[in-house]
This record gives structure tokens, C-alpha cells and sequence, in this order.
């Protein structure tokens, strides 16, 4: 992609698992520069590439002084941080708020102005449009209606953070492209990473990780609801691909799902998982979590794969073998993140 080539690029988030990834990929694309800005709440600074062409701002887009100090001279923005995820959302509504919704509104409140900039990427979730449903899913498309009942903050942010984006387009011009996530799963996902949340769900984070490590421990793996909730698993480089694509082909104030289009149980994950880590821990089933209630969703591929050329490359199995030999090569690190809550753990309530 030789839009990239010299070019100057912000990444918010840059620390994190997506970000990482983005990162270490716009270095094989020959950018210019990459500032990322990251307050490693739920990053590590290791998941910084050393490289001269990146600088490292440590602190919140929300804040007021590094705000001032972003200057008109980046020609992408893609805009991944977050307050991750539901289950720490849930637990503290207000950090969620300070940490994933008016960081959007100030970032686009500060570069609305920009004339060189080419694109800004915002990074939506598909579980905040997906149908709650526990019956049979069907495939998510962009245009689907959007519910006032949220399962979480977390969505809540996510979808308001869309509804900006769209202001900001048609008030200012801000050439906003969201792109909308389905499960991002992959190597450089560090459980545990940043500071702890509040729960278990700080160290415990997406399934993937969790599953993958577990069964590497030879654990039981918490199979809540029977397994019956599936989702749409989708390969991190396939994602970094498509965030890519939205920032050199995606229309501004459109949006876009980055998505398989394959429907995964949990059921089913589990037991892949134990089969390609040789894990004969039996399952541990558990209640059905309370607060979901989009238990079977998938996103529609369609439109990006019309508009941007987007597809999913890699099969969930082949994504899988490699993330559970990146975490292998990696246990000193996941293991020196997940310690440093172990006395937060001990006080809180098991929960995966």
C-alpha cells in the first residue's frame, strides 16, 4: 500500500494488542513516522516495536495538554484505544466513560480542524449492533437497527463514539471511516496486560487468550451457558488488513465490518482448543453470564468485501495453532502481567 509510504500517522491505543499489530505492519509499509499516544491502562510498552520511526507518548488523548500538543501533520489517524471491555465496564461505568467515549469526542473535537489529514479509522464494535438474541443468529450487516438496550458501557461508548464520528463528518468534514470489530483474536494479545480494572476480567480478558492459556496449564476451561453463544473470531493480521483498507479505500462517514462472516460456539472453540493443546482437563460449565445478552452474533463481510476488498483470510484453526504458539514462546510475559494482579485477584470473585 503505497499510500503509506513517508507518511505521518497517530495511532491512539498503539500499545495494545490491535495497535501493536497495526504498528509493527505500517513499519513494513515504509511510513514516515508513527506517534502513538497510550496510557497503558490495558497495554505494555513492550508491545512497542523499537524502531526510530515510532515515538511513544505516554498519557490519555483525553487529555487536555497532549491534545494541544497534536499538531496538523498526520496524514492517517487510526483511533484504537479503549476501556477494555464489558466486564470492566460494567464494574466502573465512569472509567469507561472517561476512557473510551470522551477520548473519541476530544480527539474530534481537536483535529476537526485538520486540512492534511487524509483519513481518520475509528475501531466500532460489533456487539453494539448485534440482535440480542440467543437464538439463531443471523449475520450482521452495517445498516442493522441499533437498540436502545445496551448489554454494557462499554457498547454504549463504542456505538456514541460512531454517532461523534458521523457528527463530526457531516458538521466539519472530518474524514471519519469506522471501522466496526467482531472478535479480534492473535498473537501480541498479553493477558493481564496495564493496570488492574476492578475484576478478574483485567487478567481474564477475550476467551481466546484465556482458553488458550488454560488449556496450555492443563486447566478446566469455563464454558459458561453450556457453550451455546457463538461469535465471529477474526485473525488479527486480517484485522490490521482491514483497518488498512478503511484508511485507503473507505468512504468517509461510512462504516464498515471487519468480519469473517463464520459463526463459532464457544462449545466448539473450547473443544479445539483442548484438542490442539492435548488439554484432558474436563470442561468447567458455568451459568449463562447475566449481564449478555447478544449471546449468538456473527458480522456480514459483504459490503467491505465489495467496497474495500477486505476478506478473512486466515481459518479460525490456522489463527488458533498460531496463537498458541506465540503464547508458548511468550509465557514470561503473560505470567510477569497476570502476577502483578495477584493480590487484586485474591479479593475478587472468579470470573473468566
Amino acid at each position: 500500500m503505497e499510500q503509506f509510504l513517508n507518511a505521518k500517522i497517530l495511532v491512539t491505543g498503539g500499545a495494545g494488542f490491535v495497535g501493536g499489530n497495526l504498528v509493527r505492519r505500517l513499519l513494513t509499509q515504509d511510513a514516515g513516522t508513527i506517534h502513538i499516544v497510550d496510557n497503558l491502562l490495558s497495554s505494555d510498552r513492550r508491545n512497542i516495536p523499537q524502531d526510530r520511526r515510532v515515538s511513544f507518548t505516554e498519557g490519555s488523548i483525553a487529555d487536555d495538554g497532549l491534545l494541544a500538543r497534536l499538531l496538523d501533520e498526520y496524514d492517517y489517524i487510526f483511533h484504537l484505544c479503549t476501556y477494555h471491555g464489558n466486564q470492566s465496564s460494567i464494574n466502573d461505568p465512569i472509567a469507561d466513560h472517561d476512557n473510551n467515549l470522551i477520548t473519541s469526542l476530544k480527539l474530534f473535537e481537536r483535529i476537526k480542524a485538520f486540512h492534511r489529514l487524509k483519513k481518520l479509522v475509528y475501531s466500532g464494535a460489533g456487539c453494539a449492533v448485534a440482535e440480542k438474541t440467543y437464538a439463531q443468529a443471523l449475520a450482521t450487516p452495517e445498516n442493522a437497527p441499533i437498540s436502545l438496550e445496551m448489554d454494557s458501557p462499554y457498547s454504549i461508548s463504542k456505538i456514541v463514539g460512531e454517532f461523534y464520528a458521523v457528527y463530526y463528518f457531516n458538521r466539519h468534514g472530518l474524514p471519519a471511516v469506522r471501522a466496526r470489530f467482531q472478535n479480534v483474536y492473535g498473537p501480541g494479545e498479553i493477558l493481564g496486560a496495564g493496570r488492574w480494572r476492578g475484576t478478574p476480567a483485567t487478567v481474564w480478558r477475550n476467551v481466546i487468550p484465556t482458553f488458550v492459556y488454560r488449556a496450555l496449564q492443563g486447566e478446566s476451561l469455563p464454558v459458561q451457558g453450556g457453550g451455546e453463544a457463538s461469535r465471529d473470531f477474526v485473525f488479527v493480521e486480517d484485522i490490521v488488513e482491514g483497518l488498512l483498507l478503511c484508511a485507503t479505500k473507505g468512504l468517509p462517514g461510512d462504516v464498515y465490518n471487519l468480519a469473517s462472516g463464520k459463526e463459532t460456539t464457544i462449545l466448539d472453540l473450547a473443544q479445539r482448543i483442548n484438542e490442539m493443546t492435548g488439554n484432558h482437563a474436563p470442561l468447567e460449565l458455568q451459568p449463562r453470564r447475566d449481564w449478555d445478552h447478544s449471546g449468538k452474533r456473527f458480522g456480514s463481510p459483504e459490503k467491505a468485501r465489495r467496497q474495500l476488498g477486505f476478506e478473512a483470510h486466515v481459518p479460525l484453526d490456522q489463527g488458533l495453532r498460531l496463537t498458541i504458539e506465540w503464547t508458548k514462546s511468550n509465557l514470561p510475559l503473560i505470567l510477569a502481567c497476570m502476577n502483578q494482579h495477584a493480590a487484586h485477584m485474591k479479593a475478587a470473585p472468579s470470573v473468566a
